[in-house]
């Protein structure tokens, strides 16, 4: 029989198991993590009984089957069915698939692209049939099939098993034809005329629309890429739109909700506390009696068993020198080198002399006996490591295996490097090849690995070593205590531990190995696993020593090339053991088709290594079907469970040895996640079948304790951790004594309290309990234990589940990583899987869909995150395998880079706070007492009174003349009249140089050359509008001032930008027609862009107004200047684009203009001899104020800074600063982000060219909105270097009902900032906290209330005044109020109260006007100019962005802030809400593979931080979020953006 499995070896494989080897390749490695998914229906445990009665049938011939059968011979085990028929009970949810850039789909064909537009059929195509359109759409969206679909696929797992189990092991089971098929068959008949219903997009929506989008100014802004084309519904929603209908396919899989809806109750900020998940009063509890501790049999004594390891080998080496030891096989199976007993004692004792004697460092020796030494030997050179470890030991030095580090990122090998440092390693032992192969540095030397300390490295092939003298002696005693060697283990964390282990240890435990395993002297045993840690150290290394055993190592790089190679091993040195695997003997099942000749009937023991892996039982059982009729016998099976821990916990024994006949146990997977053993019988589904690890080792006692806490022993009946007390464990974690002491030294103790044993335990990490006739049964690791809730799953277990739903077709067996993370204080599970690269998207899609629905029947768990990656992508665990805990680590950090995402944090997320719901408010009669409203005193403030500032004989001298005039026009006649050389207006490039300047004279005969074109060319009477498109500039102020002069009401509008027309030209022209201009003043060169070919495709041109240029009117000399009736009459119309995507323009009179100058000119103590500098955009607000009006009142000289010039010149608004040392100057947030980005690494080169900011008194930015603290306080650490005064930056506050309300000015107390919960601001509450406190954010005061204002803090439902530091809505009172809006439609009506609101109680006569934002008042311990304690107006908000979510106010700034944070790559973000879902936009600034991965990371922060669940994540590229002139996100537009599917985006994921 030798002979003949010699001939076997050389025999090729035949083709079509070449193939299955090829296609094997990928998946190989399911390392510990892996194992063998469902098998063949004829391999099934119910054989095992008949099986020698099948056995005298020949094997039938092979037929060739086509090749997309080869997973149905691997399906439908007992789970697959449980699988299938899980998934038959739901009728398929529709779930919105995610939509994904072309260019992203790396592997997709281009049949496989699902066009843009066939995912939801609007109803005018439904009666037209194409042909060939169901291929291309995704099969959920077709109703009529799903019914059908499902019974094929319930039909075929079941009807396959049931023909299958008189079928012979080797004949192919005539099963019904698999589902695959018949999908494929579905496709290829595409005329089925099936349609989806058009998606159901307007529910939701109209009733929706009152509340969704304020309809203030009755004219929308027109979103980006607008096209005129879309069809809008009444919400401004276009009907058919993917996304829309995705929206709503999500919302119907919500619709349909998992669990009970909470309880809701208002729950007060201070107690608001997370939902704790109630135990279900119907759980199982464990009902047995307490647990005895369980004993081994004692260890034989008399036996003659060698003193020491070492006295073994001396003695064998000495007198059995030619008894082989060790054989090495290549990849090809042929034997390289057999080490014999004689090499191994001399090789041994040679290194032993080198590294004691021949390497020193200074005359001292190198290494002290217990030093720690490194081996790193590659998996095919058993035999150099063997050398080394037993050189070690000799030595007396401390061997620590490890792998080798083939790259200097591997994963994990930082966390080796640790534990080489931790263990003080200096010294690394290898072979020449190996070092060879190391990566090098420049040097040559061997480069240092990342986190590893420096290592010196010894090669230890013969000619390297030096010979010992005749009379030299190694000094090893085989101290008992002191340690032998370290066993490396990785944490569920992913940190590296060294077990170690004593000499004591070690002999014991080959000696309790020797009795188990019944090792005699001279067996052969053929050994799979890794030869340096675990079972493959302790029986192919260590106990073979001892018993003069013959170990024939086989590499993991053979078992690639031929994974029967350890069966014909088996068969050619008639082995009597073999160490396997379940997934080695899973491969050879794979590959044994038509290897006849093969014959196990030597094996006396085939153990099992990770048999504690519950799912290695299909392996077992498979295995045993098909190699009995080869003389395999079923009590050889042994599967054996052990940890690094507690060594080898318990080993099936043959019945020749004493074991008893071993068992199965069918348990409720229900059960068990309480941690409750219940024999299933009624639920089929959910079941966890587990064989036996077989009994006690000898000389041990076994316990099982509580996972939890006080180690109290368990009851018969529960599942908890088994513990093992005996000479033969692990004795401790190098160097941590704290866990050391939990897991080596544990003491149980029972319900009394009482400990069971004076000895300390060692905890395994193994999970199970003990079952009849004192067999072991382990039904997972404490590593892959995941409590979700309170309930307990294995990673293992629902890495089966995913395996069954249609193994294979999508993913790779062994690449599957399950794992949980934690969020929001519970653990979550995260599956990860290798995708194939022919699975299309919509089949990836499928899959994951299914595995969330199988995982959720049968473990009754939800999935948080399933993501696939592209294959071969995962981090590899040396012998193959994934690398969970670096998967994991790659997860959270955002660099997995997945190709397909499927998040459900709806379903998963059980335990946020309740939703709140908003109480009736007290009435107003017990409210206000005096000014004082609930007991504190009533938020109201004001700017100075403006007659007490005019009042000082100073002022009155300078403000007399001013105060005089009741108009502008007229202010600028008397200064052209009194100074007509003063400069007002200076205008710079960007190149700093002053392009075009104005003085009085000069503006008011512009001013008046305008006014008479507009008469005599326009025709115009007084009160008509002009529209004024202009660049920045000092045109834009004389036409303004030419409009006033003759009476016509002026319009600022900005001009089209000429390389973007088809989105600016639309706003421009709806400005014009919404204003009712009835004339267009402008430049020549607008005029020409106005009516070109590329305009006209944008708008209709016929349709314009007379457009007149102002670049060559006559000079002429107007008649008279137009005087107004009244200074209530409109003075120019205000118009802007607000955040939500509102066009509102407002009246301002010429009162209100004048008040408005002057109050600035008064905070901001402007005279003609000052010189302020202005970079903001002159066409609405204050930027217009200021760019337009004030200079004219006050007379001080204007610096004008276009901020489009700052696009070629980042450093122009600063320079020009310090150039006119100007001390007040003004910016735009968008203009000091740009100076923040460009500038930061320029200081040094400003400073150089003279830039000086030390001028400054006061920087504002112009805003609506709170103000951005992080913003301002970069710019100021920044540009402190050039002498900018760290109190200089400040912020103002206006809005559309009045501009100018907070302006921080040159007098006052600097701008405080307080720090508030940001919980209590979504209960509309403010809660001062300390800084840095949990929730805490910063808001910082908008500058001072102006000259004349006054402010109130209202509710906002009852309109009733509120208290100090109540959050409220904020209105004003003031003489520059507009005085209303200017609409089309005349809906002036809707939004009165805007402009004329008043309180409900209190002061109920004032008039005041409604800001549309939320903020608080609170009175500081500052005082003001007129020794008044300073009242502060915070601005949190406006209440048109914020989103009702949950019953509370949410602000998208807050969200934003944090999603930024979440990862690197998130250069900006958006958020929006569309039918109570929360969408959130994100920019990507990296490449297009890494999108995915902010998925999961965008949804746990903003779980984690404002307990919200994301429904849509968007990736899109840099500067998709639109953003206005004031650097304002306009959301609104992105929304409807995003539902006109106008953004492009990269990748669109409905979290379900």
């Amino acid at each position: 029989m030798a002979d003949r499995g010699c001939l076997l070896e050389a025999a090729p494989l035949p083709p079509e198991v070449r193939e299955s080897l090829a296609e094997l390749e990928l998946e190989l490695s399911e390392g510990e993590c892996g194992r063998p998914g469902p098998l063949d229906p004829y391999l099934q445990a119910e054989n095992r009984l008949s099986g020698p009665s099948l056995t005298t049938a020949a094997p039938k011939p092979q037929k060739s089957r086509p090749t997309n059968s080869r997973d149905e011979r691997f399906r439908s085990d007992v789970h697959t069915e449980a699988v299938q028929a899980a998934l038959a009970k739901y009728k398929e949810r529709k779930m919105p698939m995610p939509s994904k850039r072309r260019s992203v789909l790396v592997h997709s064909s281009v049949e496989t692209y699902t066009p843009p537009d066939t995912s939801s059929a609007s109803e005018d195509e439904g009666s037209l049939r194409r042909p060939g359109r169901l291929t291309s759409t995704p099969l959920q969206s077709h109703p009529g099939i799903e019914p059908w679909l499902d019974r094929v696929i319930q039909g075929s797992s079941t009807s396959s098993s049931a023909s299958s189990t008189s079928s012979h092991p080797g004949g192919r089971p005539n099963a019904a034809p698999s589902a695959a098929t018949t999908l494929s068959g579905l496709a290829a008949h595409a005329h089925i005329d099936v349609h989806s219903a058009p998606p159901d997009v307007t529910t939701g929506i109209v009733q929706h629309s009152h509340c969704e989008r304020p309809q203030v100014a009755s004219v929308r802004g027109v979103p980006r890429g607008y096209s005129g084309s879309v069809l809008e519904t009444a919400g401004g929603v276009p009907v058919n739109s993917r996304v829309s209908s995705k929206i709503q396919q999500l919302l119907n899989t919500l619709k349909r909700p998992k669990r009970p809806p909470l309880k809701e109750f208002f729950v007060d900020d201070f107690e608001e506390l997370l939902e704790v998940q109630q135990p279900d009063p119907n759980q199982p509890k464990p009902e047995g009696s307490q647990m005895v501790v369980l004993k081994g049999e004692p260890l034989a004594v008399g036996t003659s068993w060698p003193p020491s390891l070492l006295a073994a080998l001396q003695r064998w080496g000495t007198t059995q020198p030619k008894a082989p030891c060790l054989t090495a096989l290549d990849t090809a199976g042929k034997p390289v080198y057999t080490l014999t007993y004689g090499k191994l004692w001399s090789r041994s004792l040679k290194l032993a002399y080198t590294l004691l004697n021949k390497l020193t460092n200074k005359n001292e020796p190198l290494l002290m006996p217990g030093d720690r030494v490194a081996l790193v030997f590659p998996n095919n050179d058993p035999v150099m490591f063997m050398v080394a470890f037993y050189g070690c030991l000799l030595a007396e030095l401390v061997p620590v295996p490890i792998e080798v580090p083939l790259t200097r990122k591997d994963a994990g090998s930082q966390q080796v490097g640790f534990l080489l440092g931790s263990c003080g390693v200096a010294l690394a032992l290898t072979t020449d090849a190996c070092q060879k192969g190391l990566p090098k540095a420049q040097t040559g030397e061997v480069a240092t690995f990342k986190g590893w300390p420096p290592l010196a490295w010894l090669v230890i092939d013969g000619k390297h070593l030096a010979k010992p003298p005749k009379d030299w002696h190694p000094l090893a005693q085989d101290t008992q205590a002191g340690t032998a060697y370290i066993e490396y283990k990785t944490s569920k964390e992913g940190s590296t531990v060294g077990v170690t282990v004593s000499h004591a240890s070690l002999l014991a435990h080959c000696r309790a190995l020797t009795q188990a395993c019944g090792y005699s002297e001279a067996e052969t045993l053929t050994n799979v696993l890794d030869f340096k840690r675990d079972a493959g150290l302790w029986h192919g290394v260590l106990t073979s020593v001892m018993n003069r055993m013959h170990v024939v190592s086989i590499p993991y790089a053979l078992m690639k090339v031929n994974p029967l190679s350890w069966i014909q091993k088996v068969c050619s040195y008639k082995a009597r053991a073999a160490l396997v695997k379940s997934r080695d003997m899973h491969w050879s099942l794979l590959a044994q088709r038509g290897q006849r000749d093969v014959s196990l009937s030597s094996l006396r023991m085939l153990i099992v290594a990770d048999g504690a892996n519950p799912w290695s039982i299909s392996s077992c059982d498979a295995f045993l079907n098909v190699f009995q009729c080869r003389g395999l016998r079923p009590e050889a099976i042994c599967p054996c469970a052990c940890s690094p821990e507690g060594l080898t916990v318990a080993i099936r024994r043959p019945p020749d040895l004493g074991g008893p006949p071993p068992r199965k146990a069918v348990l409720s997977m229900s059960g068990l996640s309480y941690g409750v053993i219940r024999v299933d019988t009624e639920e089929k589904l959910s079941v966890l079948t587990v064989q036996d690890v077989g009994q006690v080792m000898p000389g041990a006692s076994v316990c099982v304790v509580k996972i939890e806490g006080t180690p109290y022993l368990c009851k018969t009946d529960e599942v908890g951790e088994i513990c093992v007390n005996s000479s033969a464990t692990g004795t401790a974690y190098y160097g941590l004594l704290g866990i050391t002491k939990n897991v080596f030294e544990t003491v149980p103790v029972t319900a009394g309290g009482v400990p069971v044993s004076e000895r300390p335990f060692t905890r395994t990490g193994l999970l199970g309990f003990i079952g009849p006739d004192n067999l072991i049964f382990i039904v997972g690791k404490l590593d892959g234990l995941m409590i979700v809730g309170v309930r307990r799953h294995n990673a293992d277990d629902v890495v089966a589940t995913a395996l069954a739903v249609e193994p294979m077709k999508f993913v790779y067996r062994g690449r599957i990583a399950v794992f949980s993370v934690t969020v929001l204080h519970d653990d979550r599970i995260v599956l990860v899987a290798e995708q194939r690269p022919d699975a299309s998207e919509e089949d990836s899609f499928q899959w994951m869909s299914r595995v969330l629905q199988a995982i959720d029947s049968i473990h009754q768990v939800g999935v948080y995150c399933l993501a696939l990656v592209p294959a071969n992508t995962l981090p590899k665990a040396p012998l193959g395998g994934i690398h969970v805990s670096e998967t994991k680590q790659r997860f959270l950090e955002g660099t997995l880079h997945p190709c397909n995402v499927l998040m459900c944090p709806h379903t998963c997320v059980t335990n946020l706070p309740k939703p709140r719901q908003k109480q009736p408010e007290v009435g107003p009669a017990s409210m206000v007492v005096g000014n004082l409203v609930a007991g504190k005193r009533i938020a109201q403030a004001s700017g100075r009174e403006l007659a007490h500032l005019e009042d000082s004989d100073q002022a009155r001298k300078v403000a007399a003349p001013l105060l005089q005039f009741l108009f502008l026009a007229d202010v600028l006649q008397w200064r052209a009249h009194t100074t007509p050389d003063h400069a007002l207006f200076l205008l710079l490039n960007a190149k700093g140089t002053v392009t075009s300047t104005a003085t009085c004279v000069q503006l008011h005969k512009r001013a008046e050359r305008v006014a008479a074109a507009l008469i005599e060319k326009g025709r115009l009477d007084a009160g008509d509008h002009v529209a004024l498109v202009y660049p920045p500039g000092v045109d834009l102020i004389a036409a303004f001032y030419g409009c006033l002069y003759c009476g016509c009401v002026p319009v600022t509008v900005r001009p089209p930008h000429p390389q973007n027309l088809s989105t600016t030209l639309p706003t421009v022209k709806m400005i014009v027609e919404v204003s009712k201009s009835a004339c267009v003043l402008t430049t020549l060169a607008i005029t020409r862009l106005l009516k070109s070919k590329e305009a006209a495709a944008a708008v209709d041109i016929r349709t314009w107004p007379t457009i007149l240029d102002t670049d060559d009117i006559p000079k002429k000399k107007l008649a008279s200047i137009f005087r107004p009736s009244s200074p209530d009459v409109l003075a120019y119309l205000d118009f802007s684009v607000s955040t939500t995507g509102i066009l509102a323009g407002v009246k301002m009179s010429h009162s209100a203009t004048s008040a408005l100058c002057r109050s600035i000119k008064l905070q901001c103590e402007l005279y003609p001899s000052r010189q302020i500098a202005i970079c903001l955009d002159p066409y609405c607000g204050l930027g217009f104020a200021l760019w337009c009006l004030c200079s004219v009142y006050s007379g001080h000289q204007s610096v004008l800074v276009p901020p489009l010039e700052l696009e070629s010149n980042v450093s122009l608004w600063l320079s020009a600063v310090s150039q006119y040392k100007a001390r007040v100057t003004f910016c735009s947030y968008s203009v000091m982000e740009m100076c923040t980005k460009g500038l930061g690494s320029q200081t040094g080169a400003l400073r150089m060219k003279g830039v000086n900011l030390s001028c400054v008194r006061t920087c504002m930015v112009v805003a609506e909105e709170r103000p951005r603290i992080a913003l301002t306080q970069s710019f100021s650490k920044l540009f402190k270097d050039l002498g900018l005064p760290a109190r200089a930056v400040s912020t103002t506050f206006g809005c559309r009902v009045n501009v100018a309300i907070c302006l921080q000015g040159t007098a006052g107390p600097d701008p405080t900032t307080v720090y508030v919960d940001m919980r209590a601001l979504r209960h509309d509450r403010v809660r001062l906290v300390e800084r840095g406190s949990p929730h805490s954010l910063p808001l910082m005061e908008s500058g001072k209330i102006l000259p004349g204002v006054k402010v109130i803090i209202a509710h906002t439902e009852t309109k009733g005044p509120l208290g100090d530091s109540h959050l409220g809505e904020i209105w004003v009172s003031s003489p520059h109020n507009a005085t209303g809006y200017y609409t089309v439609y005349g809906e002036e009506a809707l939004h009165a109260d805007h402009f004329s609101a008043r309180l409900s109680f209190g002061d109920t006569q004032t008039v005041w006007a409604r800001t549309g934002y939320l903020g608080f008042l609170r009175r500081t311990e500052l005082t003001d100019a007129s020794g008044e304690r300073h009242d502060a107006l915070y601005v949190v908000g406006s209440l048109d962005e914020t989103l009702e979510l949950r019953g509370m106010r949410y602000h998208p700034i807050d969200i934003e802030t944090s999603v930024i944070r979440a990862h690197r790559s998130i250069a900006e973000c958006a958020v929006f809400t569309w039918t109570n879902l929360l969408v959130v936009v994100v920019e990507l600034d990296g490449l297009e593979q890494d999108a995915l991965d902010l998925v999961a990371l965008v949804t746990n922060v903003v779980l984690e931080e404002h307990y919200l669940v994301v429904g849509v994540v968007v990736i899109v590229d840099p500067g998709v979020i639109p953003i206005n002139s004031r650097g304002e996100k306009q959301r609104m537009h992105l929304r409807d953006g995003f539902l006109a599917d106008q953004l492009d985006p990269i990748y669109v994921a409905y979290n379900m």
